[in-house]
């Protein structure tokens, strides 16, 4: 009698349980964030550490350095329209990429070290993302005040204000973004003529969309998406797993001290039970911005910051408990700490066998470019063999080969190099279209910082040849200094001369 009812019944809940998937969504909504601002040890570093990374960013392309009247004077350049790398006093080619390739990996290494030893210190501190969204939160607060404020008007339904307000913020976030991008196409050219050129829309259109693209991934990512590059886009917090260790510094959340949690609304002496230190104030949550709460333990999203760390010192002053109840620790100062045994010095993250690896390999490649980029050569010379004809016999029975030579002179100056021949009795040299040299040398001009190709013979007397070919060496040398350089080739003859 009862089952028309009860299958309809669970006919309705399927039809419910089917339409709330249905409604469900396959991706969480973001929930915005609004960090409150802090003072404090860490955060006076923040500032700090922002002023001069922005500095160098914004300041760098106007920099000059004297190279004399045949190289820019711009201290930082890249200069893609003749290829060269500029910083100071040294100048990169092409050829030499080895020296930035040797960078790179400097870079990496040094990315292991510090993450290896106080954890993601550069996502904290240092990563771009991270300096331009402080200073967009900057402006933020600036025009809708702190946390509590920001939060409020967001709430609040469109008025008059808060479209000001927002309009003000915005404008303010894009001029920040074309000044990022507008500071960028500085170092690949000249940067008062290119700025010049810029404001007289003269430059080329590279430059414009360089800036388009740079201006609006500046002002999304630092004013959007802020958290959500962290997290989705960066692959750096997946890799992190793999730096760290027991002995890694990470802002840490000391449990045995903070828990249980209580708001002190009663004396310790007149609670059952014994209470932490933790007041469940949630002021590192509002300050993290990244949204979380360290007391969850160590999380993907944690940049390390230490934000929290400054805002709960800030609270445990005011109610009269010691600080570090979140700290900067190690896997192994926690472990020693819960048990109630005194704890390593934070030093041992720093003195370990593994960070003596990275810091010994990153100092040997920092080593080996500093002495390279001290004695490497500023000449450089190749030399093909001319192919067809490979020799030619003269009417008097000699034999002469041909051969294109190239010269790179990779001074700020002009240079004259002598070019002779070494190794191959009797022969004489001669520059195409010329007469032999009697002293059996060339003199070879070559501009500065340019390369310069000439069509050489080279004869030799049919007495002294022995061979169908001998080994033999073009020597090239700076008529005004030390420098020169040798290049091998060979010289053909035919069999039986």
């Amino acid at each position: 009698m009862t089952v028309g009812p009860i299958s309809d019944a669970v006919d309705r809940i399927d039809a419910e349980a089917v339409n709330s998937k249905e409604k469900r969504s396959l991706y969480k909504a973001r929930v915005k964030i609004f960090p409150k601002r802090t003072a404090g040890t860490f955060r006076s570093l923040k500032w700090h550490i922002m002023a001069v990374t922005l500095a160098i960013y914004y300041v760098t392309p106007w920099l000059r350095w004297d190279r004399g009247p045949y190289a820019p004077d711009q201290a930082v350049l890249v200069d893609l329209a003749n290829r060269r790398f500029y910083f100071f006093s040294i100048e990169i080619w092409p050829h030499e990429f080895i020296y930035i390739a040797g960078l790179l990996i400097m870079a990496g290494i040094g990315l292991f070290l510090v993450t290896s030893t106080v954890g993601r210190a550069w996502c904290g501190y240092t990563c771009p993302q991270t300096v331009w969204v402080d200073l967009f939160l900057v402006v933020e607060r600036w025009i809708e005040g702190d946390r509590n404020a920001r939060i409020k008007l967001d709430k609040a339904p469109w008025s008059s204000a808060k479209v000001r307000k927002r309009l003000a913020k915005h404008i303010i976030w894009l001029i920040i973004a074309l000044a990022t991008g507008g500071a960028w196409i500085f170092y690949f050219a000249d940067a008062p003529t290119l700025a010049q050129n810029f404001l007289s829309f003269q430059a080329p259109f590279v430059a414009y969309s360089t800036v388009a693209i740079l201006t609006a991934t500046t002002y999304v990512f630092a004013g959007f998406m802020r958290e959500q590059v962290c997290t989705y886009m960066c692959p750096w917090p997946r890799i992190q797993a793999a730096m760290l260790d027991e002995d890694s510094l990470v802002v840490t959340y000391n449990d045995y001290r903070g828990e249980p949690r209580s708001r002190h609304q009663k004396k310790q002496s007149q609670l059952e039970a014994p209470i932490g230190d933790c007041v469940d104030c949630n002021q590192c949550v509002a300050v993290c911005p990244m949204g979380i709460d360290i007391r969850d333990g160590q999380q993907l999203e944690c940049i390390t910051c230490a934000l929290c760390i400054d805002a709960c010192d800030n609270v445990m002053e005011k109610v009269g408990r010691p600080r570090g109840l979140i700290s900067y620790a190690t896997l192994t100062d926690y472990n020693h700490s819960a048990a109630g045994q005194t704890s390593k010095t934070t030093f041992s993250s720093f003195i370990r066998p593994r960070t003596f690896i990275y810091f010994g390999l990153w100092s040997l490649i920092g080593l080996a470019i500093f002495a390279t980029l001290l004695t490497r050569d500023r000449l450089d010379l190749s030399v093909l063999h001319d192919r067809n004809p490979v020799f030619v016999r003269l009417s008097d029975g000699s034999i002469r080969n041909g051969y294109t030579i190239k010269i790179l002179n990779m001074e700020a100056r002009p240079r004259l190099f002598t070019v002779r021949i070494d190794g191959l009795p009797g022969a004489i040299i001669a520059q195409a279209g010329l007469s032999a040299s009697p002293t059996g040398q060339l003199y070879i001009d070559v501009d500065p910082d340019k390369q310069r190709q000439i069509k050489v013979y080279v004869t030799q007397p049919k007495g002294d040849i022995r061979d169908a070919r001998t080994a033999f060496s073009f020597l090239v040398k700076d008529r005004n200094g030390p420098e020169q350089v040798r290049h091998e080739t060979a010289f053909h003859a035919p069999d039986g001369r």
